[in-house]
């Protein structure tokens, strides 16, 4: 007689498999993303512009999510993740093409058009397809084992962004650069197999606006729990302050980098590169030694809630820190807290979700998560103007110092209450 048994199967490496993590990983070839704040100043852009971008951005996505959910449901997931690299594409071409903020402003909405249609769309193409090899047990092992890929990626990609500005002596090709690995990717998800498509379902009259009230209910259910508030709001604040703040260790690190003395017969440029290009490959390490170990350094503490409040005081010091030093011109010092940092938001995004699951029930968990991602862009849309006044008038190491002052402030708002 055969005995059953819990131990999962060992993961199916086939052709999909290797497709699924291919997509992760040139998904985040993104060369210009650990130069961006240095693209946008060289294109004679002030802080409060670059922060007013990240605002449109932001709301964009916020405004395109419901639509583009609807058009996946109708025409299909692949289509979805078509549309979405179709929209990031013709961003990246006019990104290169131009040098106007109004003309990054329509940029910066085709690439929030991207992000609305890729976000989520993945992971279903996924889980559909092992529902269709009958391999559900293992999404867990499996997603977590092509997101490696992702991971990975954005490691690599610091190194490949390093060596071209390197080569071409300026960050000119960054984005124009970054259209080859999106228009493999293309390929790649437009020769998806069929099925994974799922069910379609027909569009209906008023579908969007259904979602909207769907959306809108689901933010006022969560209304009513005072501490799921609490949760949902002290993990959008955090990531928040650090969306709002994370690229601006790019002009510190191009200090420091001008202040070592390597490769002094280079130019400026590429002693950056050098040095951004290194950096950003640690911080992509670590970060994601942090993600595979935040279960645990949870265990650390009394309990997670603790873990979440220590932590987020943390941040707070690490801002502050990085402010004052980079004020005081100490920019080595400022690149390594900086880099904690990093490490910290990456550490606290599992915990932040234990905890948001602690406080609401399983059938509204989608919602409550949708809830906080929402409070997040919206924090990240009024918070990246006024870091980009604040910058622009005060300098970057102030603007951060503020911010690091205004996160201690913040916690008296969002301090979860402690489980005895």
């Amino acid at each position: 007689m055969s005995q059953s048994t819990n131990i999962p199967s060992p993961i199916k490496k086939d052709r999909m498999f290797y497709r699924f993590s291919l997509y992760g990983f040139l998904k985040n070839l993104r060369f210009f993303g650990p130069f961006i704040l240095l693209i946008f100043t060289d294109s004679g852009l002030s802080y409060l512009q670059i922060g007013l971008l990240y605002s449109i951005r932001d709301i964009a996505t916020n405004i395109l999510e419901i639509p583009t959910g609807v058009y996946a449901d109708a025409f299909g997931r692949r289509k979805s993740m078509v549309m979405a690299f179709i929209s990031y594409i013709v961003a990246f071409v006019i990104f290169f093409a131009f040098e106007d903020f109004f003309i990054y402003a329509l940029a910066m909405i085709l690439f929030a058009a991207g992000e609305a249609f890729r976000s989520g769309t993945h992971k279903a193409l996924i889980l559909e397809y092992l529902k269709i090899k009958n391999m559900q047990d293992l999404k867990v092992a499996y997603y977590g084992q092509t997101r490696g890929a992702s991971q990975f990626g954005s490691a690599i990609n610091s190194l490949i962004a390093a060596g071209l500005v390197f080569y071409s002596g300026g960050y000119e090709y960054m984005f124009i650069a970054s259209t080859i690995p999106y228009v493999l990717d293309l390929i790649n998800l437009a020769t998806y197999p069929k099925e994974l498509d799922g069910e379609l379902k027909q569009i209906k009259k008023g579908a969007v606006m259904e979602q909207v009230k769907v959306t809108l209910k689901a933010f006022g259910g969560i209304f009513t729990n005072l501490q799921a508030i609490r949760a949902i709001l002290n993990s959008a604040s955090f990531s928040a302050m650090f969306k709002t703040t994370q690229d601006y260790l790019q002009p510190i690190l191009a200090t420091l980098a001008l202040s070592l003395p390597v490769l002094i017969s280079q130019t400026d440029a590429k002693r950056e590169a050098v040095i951004i290009g290194a950096v950003y490959f640690g911080v992509y390490l670590l970060s994601s030694y942090a993600s595979r170990n935040a279960g645990k350094f949870s265990e650390r503490f009394t309990n997670i809630n603790q873990a979440v409040n220590v932590t987020y005081l943390f941040g707070a010091g690490f801002l502050f820190l990085a402010g004052v030093t980079t004020w005081l011109n100490l920019a080595l010092i400022s690149v390594v807290i900086f880099m904690g940092f990093y490490v910290l938001q990456n550490l606290r995004r599992p915990i932040n979700v234990g905890v948001i699951s602690d406080q609401i029930s399983n059938e509204v968990m989608a919602s409550g998560l949708s809830v906080e991602s929402q409070f997040t862009t919206l924090l990240v849309a009024a918070f990246s103007p006024l870091m980009g006044i604040l910058a622009d008038t005060l300098g970057v190491g102030a603007a951060l110092t503020i911010f690091g002052v205004g996160m201690v402030l913040l916690f008296g708002l969002v301090r979860i209450k402690m489980v005895r």
